[in-house]
């Protein structure tokens, strides 16, 4: 669900948000949220884009509210010991959900919230069925055609594809130790049949849906504002001066260099690429 605001300030105009109906919440009609669990946070540090050089590498960060780390496990490598999800949470670092997992054994982690885990529900990590929405197995045990995510390149290193907001890809086919996944993009790659990977898509999927109504509202983020390069000068910027309204239609970046060219190094494989994303002509 999302929440569309009435312009009764210029900062509501065109505001639409997730209603994150499906986080827990302590008291259903105080709408109090659950707090993290302080044993599995960590501070963040903040680096507004520099490097430890002090340099900008990575341009318009800065500012913005303060933050916990949820430490996310991503491995889950706790074999068949069965979990019950305590809660459902919001993180601020990244666009899905977390779900907080307490185990048999007394152990508490936060895991990606796939659509559908609710607060109560049981899951674990087995190579034996139950098939079920937010079990984690290796793929090639899962049945064919099975929605999944947080998927691993190299096998007990963690998941380290499809764990945004409202991803999921598809197991398409196994052989020779290597199985075929359908990818968000539209990519079908291989993976070692002996990764891990967690059934069920994403949670959070209105999460594309949002629109921020207000530069404020970027700023609580730690986002700064980008300037087009077409309203600079000549000296600041590829696309600056000239008269009128020119120059855009090269796209190039603060450093002349090309947009739009592929930036792949020729040095990486391409031998797990069945089918690239880039249509060929």
């Amino acid at each position: 669900m999302i929440k569309k605001f009435r312009p009764r300030t210029p900062g509501t105009r065109r505001l639409i948000l997730p209603a994150h109906e499906k986080l827990t919440r302590v008291e259903e009609k105080k709408r109090k949220k659950v707090k993290p669990t302080k044993k599995l946070l960590e501070k963040k540090k903040r680096t507004n884009g520099r490097n430890n050089k002090g340099r900008i590498t990575c341009r318009h960060r800065g500012g913005g509210h303060k933050r916990h780390f949820r430490i996310v496990d991503f491995r889950r490598d706790k074999f068949d010991i069965p979990a019950r999800v305590g809660s459902i949470e919001y993180d601020p670092n990244r666009s899905a959900y977390i779900a907080l997992l307490n185990y048999r054994d007394g152990e508490k982690r936060y895991i990606l919230a796939p659509q559908g885990l609710k607060a109560g529900d049981e899951v674990r990590t087995s190579d034996k069925p139950p098939y079920s929405i937010g079990c984690c197995m290796r793929l090639k045990h899962m049945p064919l055609g099975s929605v999944v995510h947080n998927i691993e390149i190299v096998p007990g290193r963690g998941g380290k594809l499809v764990r945004s907001a409202g991803l999921f890809a598809q197991l398409m086919a196994r052989s020779d130790g290597q199985a075929t996944i359908k990818m968000p993009s539209g990519e079908i790659r291989t993976v070692n049949s002996d990764c891990f990977a967690t059934f069920g898509a994403v949670s959070n999927p209105e999460h594309s849906l949002r629109v921020e109504g207000k530069a404020g509202r970027n700023r609580w983020k730690g986002i700064r504002p980008t300037v087009r390069g077409v309203v600079m000068n000549p000296v600041d910027h590829p696309h600056g001066g000239g008269e009128g309204k020119s120059k855009g239609n090269i796209p190039q970046t603060p450093w002349a260099t090309y947009v739009g060219v592929k930036t792949r190094s020729k040095k990486k494989s391409t031998k797990h690429i069945v089918k690239s994303r880039k249509k060929k002509k």
